[in-house]
């Protein structure tokens, strides 16, 4: 049985995937094509641990390997908690404990067959924020977290509470049961077009205990989901790199402006600013050279290195941006997958671009 708040975090994290869907991002269903990794119990994906198997709802593996790496596979966790609820730490140190073992499991087979080895790595995202704690232990431990709270994403936001409203509204008790869950997953997934392989098993009821106005209205409901979320169809998520121990997640409402600028000019400055002066605000990157409308990416940084960059005096803030250029900003590089090919662009600025409105 799935709680409301619940519902709402397995949806983001279908959002989710489709908002990756170009940054190589291929989510894995099935446990049959790589058993030695991957196992199916009771139609939920698990990774197999040097301890024990880990439940997974959404994994994606990347099509390219970094030098000197392995094969590279991503748990995607998603926290839909209510506005006055940040993500805390408990839930990062969960994600550490499961990175930790899965990454050591394995064993030498002696004259078995070779087999294939991954790094698992976790991307925590949270529709409001993360605790101070959480945020210290995710950067001690490469724990990837990304804020979802900013006004870019209050159209996905709204998608999803509606949607999983109506769910629990036609459900026949206070939670929804897992087989509701997993047909509305399965249909998302295939309406928007984002696992790699369909899953086997049947789906064609959703549950033989729903009345049929029930069952019409969570239909219903899950059409206009889909058919909100590609009436964005020009919106993407870009997961930015810089020379940091953290990600950006850069949105974008205007697909085609980024990709035509940046295929003309794959390296290129650009210029960033700040959108407001309160926690929540927004930072927004833009081309330096040219028309600064070609496009628009917005971002937000980890808290703690918000308060860092921008909470000393104006001579203090001097001497924090040259350090943001030098430790933290001084590019970013983002991988994108068209036509199963591999583009990269990189970002760079200097700290003199950095300014806030």
């Amino acid at each position: 049985m799935a709680t409301a708040q619940a519902l709402r975090g397995y949806l983001l994290e279908e959002a989710l995937a489709w908002l990756l869907r170009n940054s190589g991002y291929s989510l894995l269903t099935q446990g049959d094509k790589d058993g030695s990794e991957l196992v199916k119990r009771r139609n939920t994906l698990h990774v197999v641990g040097r301890g024990t198997e880990h439940q997974v709802d959404a994994l994606g593996e990347f099509p390219f390997t970094p030098a000197f790496s392995l094969p590279i596979r991503l748990f995607l966790e998603a926290k839909f908690y209510d506005k006055k609820r940040t993500c805390g730490l408990d839930i990062v140190r969960n994600a550490h404990g499961v990175i930790s073992d899965v990454n050591q499991n394995f064993t030498y087979g002696g004259s078995s067959r070779p087999r294939r080895r991954y790094h698992y790595s976790y991307a925590l995202f949270s529709t409001s924020g993360f605790s101070k704690n959480a945020q210290q232990f995710a950067l001690a431990h490469q724990i990837s977290l990304i804020d979802l709270s900013g006004d870019s994403f209050t159209w996905l936001r709204d998608h999803i509470y509606t949607l999983a409203s109506a769910i629990c509204a036609a459900s026949p008790g206070q939670d929804v049961p897992n087989r509701i869950v997993n047909w509305v997953r399965t249909m998302v997934r295939l309406s928007l077009e984002t696992p790699r392989e369909v899953p086997g098993d049947s789906f064609a009821l959703i549950d033989e205990g729903l009345s049929a106005p029930a069952d019409r209205a969570i239909q219903g409901a899950l059409n206009d989901f889909v058919q909100g979320i590609n009436e964005h169809g020009e919106a993407e998520l870009l997961i930015g790199f810089p020379a940091a121990p953290f990600i950006l997640p850069l949105h974008t409402t205007n697909r085609k402006g980024f990709l035509d600028y940046a295929s003309r000019n794959p390296t290129h400055p650009v210029r960033i600013r700040r959108t407001a002066d309160h926690g929540d605000a927004e930072w927004i990157i833009t081309p330096r050279n040219g028309d600064a409308a070609s496009y628009r990416l917005t971002f937000i940084l980890p808290q703690h290195i918000e308060d860092w960059i921008v909470g000393a005096d104006e001579d203090g803030q001097q001497r924090r941006s040259a350090a943001v250029k030098t430790d933290f900003l001084s590019n970013i590089t983002i991988y994108r997958m068209k036509n199963s090919a591999l583009h990269v662009y990189q970002l760079m600025y200097e700290s003199t671009e950095l300014r806030r409105r």
